[in-house]
């Protein structure tokens, strides 16, 4: 486990900064929009295989839904959604109101199948699991603590009714849940829930490191996981697996890159997948809700997409005493599209490949999901004539792209420009369709968000068939 950093206490926010040395004490700021670069559309033989069309279906809804969210240096980035499918087949759709968070039942085609279920008091969609009597949230509750924050919780509804409410911060474990940037799994025993902490007493106090815990189908807390790991979390995914510690990664800000944590809580050893300057707002975008996720192969290999600047140099930070900071210098200044791999939930697989390379483009929301028996879908949002400042980049909005590769990164189709939005968790169901749930609006990405998000009473569920 992971050890906090000897440094002056630090509250996560939305503030501009510049990296500092790694030993030195860095202001967490609140998790936020990234972005990444992204390429001409590349062309295939004439027998590649074509995408399908998105379809979407209208869902009216029965509170206004905040879509935008002000992250790093208040940059636009997407409210999160989650959808999620049922072992029946029929999908739940979290998303945040004024008065709680809804969480909205559909059929398998996407159309509304009742009234919403509101989850009173909670402050943030963490991560969605469906069940077919209902589901379960990783959200944010009130609590009483020294920094007046919130506490992460799990709630579980069934047919309607609230079965359990599981605080998973608290404080005899000496930690708040300011924002949670995390991320929920079941493997139809456990609940595995991982999450960002911020330290309120004992070793870690002021400092923000993350959390993963284990919690059984009737709300109890079990063993396993760890209490304090990556340190600062930048990123978060996580795989639920049938047997022993489900799959994990985590950004650390500290050691300065994507890590593997998976059953150890991202020791000073977690093995790299890439090497990122990963200060808070440079890193591409807060894992699992804003980019990437991890997706698992029939043969037992993983993979991840994210956001990356990628490292021209990466060394020890000489100024760390501790010796386990680490300098990153970035070889671009905007982000690309890259894709890595995992030989199975503990060792990486080579170098990430990159599937954009424009210096001028930067790209949003790289995420990555399952498509059919042996592909899988990339998706990014595009920014042209991209102006960078302290890790943040604004552009002129240029589409949606959809692609599809290889296990081995190889490109499968040409990308495919579309008018749907991907701004959350998305969802597969029996036959191999992607579906998710997105604000039908278009994007913008020329300037910071001030002021409170605009407002959509309606939400877009798509599907993507293989």
């Amino acid at each position: 486990m992971t050890n906090a950093r000897p440094t002056t206490s630090h509250r996560r926010r939305h503030v501009a900064r510049k990296p500092l040395a790694a030993g030195l004490g860095a202001v967490g700021v609140l998790a936020g929009a990234w972005y990444a670069t992204a390429t001409p559309t590349t062309t295939t033989t004439a027998a590649a295989p074509r995408l399908a069309a998105v379809t979407n279906t209208t869902v009216n809804l029965a509170a206004r839904f905040p879509y935008l969210s002000a992250g790093y240096n208040n940059t636009r980035e997407w409210t999160r959604t989650a959808t999620a499918v049922a072992p029946n087949g029929t999908l739940r759709v979290a998303w945040p109101a004024s008065d709680g968070v809804h969480v909205t039942p559909l059929t398998a085609a996407g159309k509304r199948s009742g009234a919403d279920t509101v989850v009173k008091g909670a402050k943030e969609v963490g991560g969605l699991v469906a069940h077919n009597d209902g589901f379960a949230l990783l959200t944010r509750v009130s609590d009483t603590n020294k920094w007046k924050e919130t506490a992460a919780a799990l709630i579980r509804y069934k047919n309607g009714t609230q079965a359990f409410r599981t605080k998973l911060t608290g404080t005899a474990s000496h930690d708040t849940a300011p924002l949670l940037d995390g991320q929920l799994t079941w493997n139809g025993t456990k609940y595995g829930t991982y999450f960002v902490v911020h330290g309120a007493g004992g070793f870690a106090d002021g400092h923000f490191g993350d959390k993963l815990s284990y919690v059984s189908a009737k709300g109890a807390k079990l063993t396993g996981g760890w209490s304090w790991g990556c340190s600062h979390n930048e990123g978060i995914a996580l795989h639920a697996e049938t047997t022993g510690a489900f799959t994990s990664l985590c950004f650390d800000d500290w050691r300065s890159g994507l890590f593997v944590s998976t059953g150890i809580g991202a020791p000073d050893n977690a093995p790299a997948v890439q090497r990122e300057q990963c200060w808070a707002g440079y890193c591409g975008g807060t894992f699992a809700g804003r980019t990437g996720d991890l997706v698992k192969s029939s043969t037992g290999r993983y993979a991840t997409a994210f956001a990356s600047r990628g490292a021209a140099s990466a060394a020890k930070n000489p100024a760390d005493a501790s010796g386990r900071g680490w300098t990153v210098k970035p070889k671009t200044s905007t982000h690309q599209v890259a894709v890595a791999f995992l030989k199975n939930r503990n060792t990486p697989a080579g170098k990430p490949v990159y599937l954009t390379s424009a210096a001028g483009t930067e790209n949003v929301n790289v995420r990555i999901a399952p498509y059919g028996k042996d592909r899988l879908l990339v998706s990014w949002e595009s920014l042209k004539n991209a102006k960078c400042s302290a890790g943040t980049c604004t552009g002129t909005f240029t589409g949606t792209h959809l692609r599809l590769i290889d296990w081995n990164g190889a490109l499968k189709t040409p990308d495919k420009v579309v008018q749907a939005r991907i701004s959350g968790d998305i969802a597969t169901l029996k036959d191999g369709s992607l579906t998710w749930a997105y604000a039908p609006v278009t994007p913008s990405y020329t300037s910071a968000l001030t002021g409170a998000s605009p407002t959509t009473t309606t939400l877009k569920v798509a599907r993507l068939k293989p």
